[in-house]
């Protein structure tokens, strides 16, 4: 688990064309949680390299604000992620995340890698952290091994059409074809403490479809879903948004643990009744998306 992970809202991790110049300029705008530039999928053969160095110039360049900046790589089965994760690490990327990701030996050797490449440029060893997009049953299956690779781990992702593809079956409105790959990659997530995000809805046109699906994940307890279009980042945000009645209840238990310190106590009590630490990081999370959601003032005090 990468040190202060539970600390970053992982909500919307939106991606981003890695050959797209007006897209890479305009990323930070958005709110996205985490912006994921793009050299795989989204990137032609033949714009393999052009597309590195555009990502590279935005990273030395840009700023993109408050937002945790990825990079989705090559597979380790192409001749183009050894200069994918050469030019991101020297160019600060804080995270890089493995497509295809089918096992810990993969990411052992991704991490042999940025190492390297961390001692060539003077980088602090561990600074860049790893999150890996799980595409197979295969991957599914080794969820728990992948999860628990490294402490260089923040996240695991499903990506559904590569999953779904494996299966030999296809995405549907439901969602029932993804519920064993969900259910897997979140136990193991939450096993190795770190994020994890479910995959795309790509069809942006369905509001219904999306808010219905994002609602599902977030009742799973998924920390975000990842998007292809800056639209979705405020519905995803709204779902993810606390009402007034579990804001109110945080701030009650906040200010239990708060009473307690003041006293010396080592019992939480609240109403006649025991907070626990399940209870207390419950609440600290709670108000950490009340403020993001702009329900709340820095102080806590509810706005509107």
């Amino acid at each position: 688990m990468a040190e202060n992970t539970e600390e970053r809202l992982r909500r919307t991790m939106m991606f981003v064309p890695g050959n797209n110049p007006a897209m890479l300029k305009d990323a930070g705008i958005y709110g996205a949680d985490s912006i994921m530039f793009d050299l795989e999928d989204a990137v032609s053969l033949a714009e393999k390299d052009a597309a590195r160095i555009l990502v590279y110039e935005a990273l030395t360049t840009q700023n993109y604000g408050d937002a945790e900046l990825v990079v989705r790589i090559n597979g380790l089965d192409t001749p183009f992620w050894e200069n994918d994760v050469t030019a991101m690490v020297k160019a600060g990327i804080e995270v890089i995340r493995l497509p295809k990701t089918e096992s810990a030996s993969m990411l052992e050797q991704l991490e042999n890698k940025i190492i390297e490449v961390e001692n060539n440029f003077g980088i602090p060893v561990g600074t860049t952290h790893m999150m890996a997009a799980i595409e197979s049953a295969k991957g599914v299956l080794n969820a728990v091994e992948i999860a628990n690779a490294s402490d260089r781990m923040i996240g695991i992702a499903l990506s559904a059409e590569d999953y779904t593809t494996d299966l030999k079956t296809h995405r549907y409105a439901d969602g029932k074809e993804l519920e064993f790959a969900r259910n897997m990659i979140l136990n193991a997530a939450r096993s190795a403490e770190i994020a994890a995000f479910d995959t795309v809805f790509s069809n942006v046109d369905d509001v219904e479809g999306f808010m219905r699906e994002t609602n599902f994940v977030h009742q799973l307890g998924f920390d975000g879903k990842s998007l292809v279009n800056p639209r979705q980042i405020p519905m995803v945000n709204e779902v993810y948004a606390p009402t007034r009645k579990e804001i109110l209840h945080a701030k009650s238990v906040l200010a239990a643990i708060e009473d307690a310190r003041i006293k010396g106590s080592g019992v939480i009590s609240m109403n006649g009744q025991m907070v626990d630490r399940p209870v207390a990081l419950r609440a600290q999370r709670v108000m950490k998306l009340a403020k993001a959601s702009g329900l709340v003032d820095e102080d806590g005090v509810l706005l509107g």
